[in-house]
C-alpha cells in the first residue's frame, strides 16, 4: 500500500496581513492510497467543474475571499491520472465532511463509492439556513453514499467506525459540522495517519500550549456548528498528539506546513 499527500484546493486568503492574520497560503490536503482493492481518496478538494466554473459553483463570495488556485492539473483527477491511473481505478472515497472544499471533487469519480458519516449526509441533504452556503449539492448530487451511522468502535480512546478492513477507519469529530469526522488510515510502516479535517486549521492547534493567528481563530468561530464540541474534540486532539505521535501522525486540511512535511 502506498499513501501520496495531495494539494487538491490551493487558497490564498484576502486579508491575511502577510501572515499576520491568517496564512497567506492555505491547502486542500487530500490522500490517495494505492490499495490492492483499488484507489481510495480521503477527501477530493476541489473538482473539475468548480474550476472551471468557480463563481457558479463555488459563489463569487467564497471566490473573492478565498482566492483560489484554479489549475486543471491540481484537480485531484489530474493527479490521479498523473501518477498513471485512471479515475475509475479509484473505488473508493472517504469524506471528512462535504463543506464545499472538500467536497469539489466527488463528481470526477463516477465509480467510486463515497464513505460519510450519516450526521453529516443528514446535515448537506437538508441543511439548516446558516449552513446553506456551505454544502453544493451539484458537487455530490449523483453519488453513490456508503452511509455509515454507528461509532462503537474504539480506536486510541476515540469511538470509531470501520470503513475499509481494518485499515480505513472514521473517527467522528463533531463541531465545524453536525456530522465532522476524521479519517485514519493505517500506514504500510507501521502506525496512523489521522487526517483530521477542519477540527483545526492551523498545526499550532495541535500542540500545548497551542497557537493560531487570530484571524484564522475568529473565522473557526465563525463557521463552526457547535463550539463546545469542537473545542472539546481539539482538546482531545492534542491530547493524542502529545501521548501518541509515535503511532499516531495528526494533520488537517488546510495547514500547507503539514502538508509541506508529510509529502
Amino acid at each position: 500500500m502506498t499513501i501520496h499527500h495531495l494539494d487538491a484546493g490551493t487558497f490564498h486568503p484576502r486579508g491575511s496581513l502577510g501572515g499576520r492574520l491568517a496564512p497567506e497560503r492555505l491547502v486542500a490536503h487530500c490522500l490517495l492510497v494505492e490499495r490492492p482493492d483499488g484507489l481510495l481518496l480521503v477527501d477530493t478538494g476541489l473538482g473539475r467543474a468548480d474550476r472551471a466554473d468557480p463563481k457558479g459553483r463555488l459563489g463569487p463570495p467564497f471566490v473573492a475571499m478565498m482566492r483560489p488556485d484554479l489549475a486543471p492539473e491540481q484537480a485531484a483527477a489530474a493527479q490521479v491520472e498523473a501518477l498513471g491511473h485512471s479515475v475509475d481505478d479509484v473505488t473508493d472515497i472517504v469524506v471528512t465532511h462535504l463543506d464545499l472544499d472538500h467536497a469539489g471533487g466527488i463528481g470526477d469519480f463516477p465509480r467510486a463509492r463515497v464513505h460519510v458519516f450519516g450526521a453529516e449526509l443528514d446535515a448537506a441533504s437538508k441543511p439548516l439556513r446558516r449552513e446553506s452556503q456551505r454544502y453544493v449539492r451539484a458537487q455530490w448530487q449523483d453519488a453513490t453514499w456508503e452511509r455509515h451511522d454507528e461509532a462503537g468502535d474504539g480506536w486510541f480512546g476515540f469511538d470509531s467506525v470501520t470503513v475499509l478492513g481494518d485499515d480505513v477507519v472514521l473517527v467522528p469529530l463533531i463541531g465545524h459540522t453536525r456530522g465532522h469526522c476524521g479519517v485514519a488510515v493505517r500506514r504500510p510502516e507501521g502506525g496512523w495517519l489521522l487526517h483530521a479535517g477542519d477540527s483545526y486549521f492551523h498545526a499550532g492547534e495541535k500542540e500545548t500550549p497551542r497557537t493560531c493567528p487570530s484571524g484564522l481563530r475568529a473565522f473557526q468561530s465563525l463557521v463552526q456548528m457547535d463550539r463546545r464540541a469542537r473545542h472539546a474534540n481539539q482538546e482531545r486532539l492534542r491530547e493524542l498528539h502529545a501521548a501518541h505521535a509515535d503511532e499516531v501522525t495528526v494533520f488537517c486540511a488546510h495547514d500547507a506546513s503539514e502538508l509541506d512535511r508529510l509529502r
